[in-house]
C-alpha cells in the first residue's frame, strides 16, 4: 500500500511540476492544484496506512492511526480550495484585462510605434519584444 501511495503521490509531484513550468495560466493554476493534492497525500500518508484501526488508542484495541495528519488534510483542503479560486480570480482579471493568458506579459512588436524601433537590421534583438516561442495559439 506504500509504495503504491509513493508512486502516486510521485506522479502528481511529477505531473503538477510540468503544468508548472508551462506558459499558461490556467496551467499553472492546475499544476499547483496537484501539487497541493500530492502534498495531501503525503501528509495524510505519515498518519500510518491502516484499515479498520481507531484514531484514539486503547487498551482494547491492538494499534490505531494517527489524527493529526488527517486534520491537518483537512485544513489543508479548504485552504487550497480558497487559494484556488483567488489565483483564478486573479487569473482571469489579467486575462480580460490583456486578452491573453501568456505568464511572461510580453508585448506584440506590431502594437508598438514604428520610432520606437529603430534599426531596420534583420538581426536586431530587443528583448521582451519577441513572440514567446510554443505553447502559443
Amino acid at each position: 500500500m506504500e509504495l503504491l501511495m509513493a508512486i502516486l503521490i510521485g506522479l502528481q509531484t511529477a505531473g503538477g511540476l510540468y503544468l508548472v513550468m508551462r506558459r499558461r495560466t490556467f496551467s499553472v493554476i492546475v499544476g499547483t492544484a496537484l501539487m497541493t493534492y500530492a502534498v495531501n497525500l503525503f501528509l495524510f500518508a505519515s498518519g500510518r496506512l491502516a484499515f479498520n484501526m481507531p484514531p484514539i488508542y486503547s487498551k482494547y484495541a491492538e494499534g490505531y492511526t494517527d489524527p493529526l495528519p488527517q486534520a491537518l488534510v483537512l485544513t489543508a483542503i479548504v485552504i487550497s480550495f480558497g487559494m484556488t479560486a483567488v489565483a483564478v480570480m486573479i487569473a482571469l482579471g489579467a486575462y480580460l484585462e490583456s486578452d491573453t493568458d501568456h505568464i511572461d506579459m510580453r508585448r506584440d512588436p506590431m502594437d508598438l510605434d514604428p520610432d520606437e524601433i529603430a534599426p531596420e537590421d534583420d538581426d536586431f534583438y530587443m528583448p521582451g519584444l519577441q513572440r514567446p516561442k510554443g505553447d502559443h495559439g
